[in-house]
């Protein structure tokens, strides 16, 4: 993908630019005549770098508002000023003038501004001072866009390493908690119901005990599968501890949560187990159900606890057992 650039000025101020800006095989370029267009292109489709007409109107009011839009303030925003009254003045002010006037110019937002030659240099000619500077100006911005999506890239990685189980690669006990609270929030806007599954293995530490840790871990990256695989999209497996799972069940109530529960139990009990060519093991699991209420705290604790404490019930009820919130 190429690196782009939007220039935003009128159509004498793109014809100023140097031909390699205009016609720059490194990158693209597009164009767009006034602050409006430009702020629904960048809305849209956010270039690395934005190149502004200092003499269009509300050109400082364009830099202004990228800056401060938090998810775009990284676009490198260069404002190029072509007024002639200003550039006349330059040549007849101090040296102090023009450091004022840059000093405004950075200040009010833009994160580099360059001043256009009074007469109509050869700007297709890549030594120019002026075309030069420009294209000095574009790297800069794209060495900065480069970091930070380099930076973006790397904390995205780094957030998905944190959200999953390494072991069984499902969405961990904290990604849970992050969507839980979105879901909830969803559930309340859309007025659409919400339930969750707590499931546990049945007799897992004889498992364990029996055939060692690494069957056990095997047992519970195959079971992992099945859930994953048995499941609707919108529906979210996650990995809660041990051989403990939560199971996220949009738009579903109580009565469509069990048939849930019945199905993954019929899942996991009507199959064996296959470790390898001399080893399958039967495994069975107990399921608490619960669903959303009015009351429920926004953080999705006490729709957890509940099923928690139907999960109990039914491992008290002798395990491979359902138990029902009946909500």
């Amino acid at each position: 993908m190429h690196p782009s650039i939007l220039t935003v000025g009128e159509k004498d101020f793109f014809a100023k630019l140097p031909y390699q800006i205009r016609y720059g095989t490194g990158f693209t370029v597009e164009f767009a005549a006034d602050v409006s267009e430009a702020q629904n292109w960048i809305e849209v489709r956010p270039p690395d770098i934005l190149m502004v007409q200092a003499g269009l109107e509300q050109s400082l009011d364009l830099c202004r508002w990228l800056k401060q839009q938090t998810p775009l303030s990284w676009i490198y925003c260069i404002l190029v000023e072509d007024r002639a009254q200003l550039i006349a003045e330059k040549k007849r002010a101090s040296w102090d003038w023009e450091l004022d006037t840059t000093a405004t110019a950075l200040e009010e937002a833009a994160d580099a501004y360059v001043w256009l030659p009074e007469d109509n240099l050869n700007l297709e000619d890549s030594t120019q001072p002026i075309t030069r500077l420009l294209l000095a100006h574009i790297q800069v911005g794209l060495r900065k866009v480069k970091k930070y999506r380099d930076l973006l890239q790397t904390n995205n990685v780094l957030s998905t390493i944190a959200y999953i189980d390494p072991l069984t690669e499902l969405s961990n006990r904290r990604a849970l908690e992050s969507n839980l609270v979105r879901q909830i929030r969803t559930s309340r806007n859309y007025e659409t119901p919400l339930s969750a599954l707590m499931l546990d293995v049945d007799y897992f530490k004889v498992v364990n005990d029996t055939y060692g840790h690494l069957i056990g871990d095997r047992i519970l990256q195959l079971l992992s599968s099945r859930l994953r695989y048995n499941l609707r999209s919108q529906d979210i497996p996650f990995r809660y501890g041990g051989e403990e799972f939560v199971i996220l069940l949009h738009n579903t109530d109580c009565q469509d949560a069990l048939v849930v529960a019945r199905r993954l139990q019929q899942i996991v009990s009507g199959q064996m187990f296959v470790i390898d060519n001399t080893l399958s093991i039967p495994i069975t699991i107990s399921i608490g159900t619960s669903c959303l209420r009015a009351s429920d705290d926004s953080e999705g604790v006490q729709l957890l606890a509940r099923a928690d404490e139907y999960l109990l019930q039914a491992k008290a009820a002798g395990r491979n057992c359902i138990i029902n919130c009946n909500d």
